[in-house]
């Protein structure tokens, strides 16, 4: 694993390789710590089955201007880029198997039926006091959907392309593959991703 030391390293790098993650992480703290060893872990089991995959890491105490760029409010966050474009971000700690999982494979709903589907880019615009934010995010964890989440309290321009695009400004919103949600409409949710 690599260490990136600005923005503009990272962007260099995305712009070059295909397939980037990038761990945005703080030493010291027990969770990031958690992190940066698994993620580690979940590198080398990684290896020998993806040589396409680029593996890099930053201390956001060191490297101040990646995480602002990516709407990044808390870390550890793992980022994944597909072709210099920011696709994923998965939060918090994970077992180096699973970090391995997402590493290896896009992510896959399977329906009650058995049947497999490639899971549709999720973005959810949230707040930190908003209760219906945590409802929407607990729904997607239940049923494995990824997704990428920007706190539009701590993101102004974030926010004005959240109203711009669905001419509100209550959250939580939810974009789908460019559909936009407004509110926790399960049902609307669940047909989008094919959950039943």
């Amino acid at each position: 694993m690599k260490k990136v030391e600005s923005l503009q390293e990272l962007k260099n790098e995305t712009a070059q390789n295909e397939n980037v993650w990038l761990l945005l992480y703080k030493k010291g703290s027990v969770q990031s710590d958690c992190a940066f060893e698994n993620y580690q872990k979940g590198e080398k089991m990684a290896e020998g089955e993806d040589n396409n995959t680029i593996f890099y890491a930053a201390d956001v105490a060191q490297v101040r201007d990646i995480h602002p760029e990516y709407g990044v409010t808390s870390v550890p966050s793992a980022l994944h880029f597909e072709k210099g474009v920011l696709r994923n971000i998965v939060k918090g700690c994970h077992q180096p198997e699973q970090f391995n999982a997402i590493f290896d494979k896009p992510a896959v709903l399977v329906s009650a039926n058995g049947e497999k589907k490639v899971q549709k880019n999720v973005t959810v615009y949230t707040t930190p006091t908003c209760t219906w934010c945590n409802v929407v995010k607990r729904h997607f964890q239940e049923h494995g959907v990824r997704y990428r989440e920007v706190d539009v309290s701590r993101d102004q321009k974030a926010a004005e392309e959240m109203v711009r695009r669905s001419g509100q400004q209550g959250v939580p919103q939810t974009d789908i593959n460019g559909e936009i949600i407004v509110g926790f409409d399960k049902t609307r949710i669940n047909s989008l991703l094919g959950i039943n």
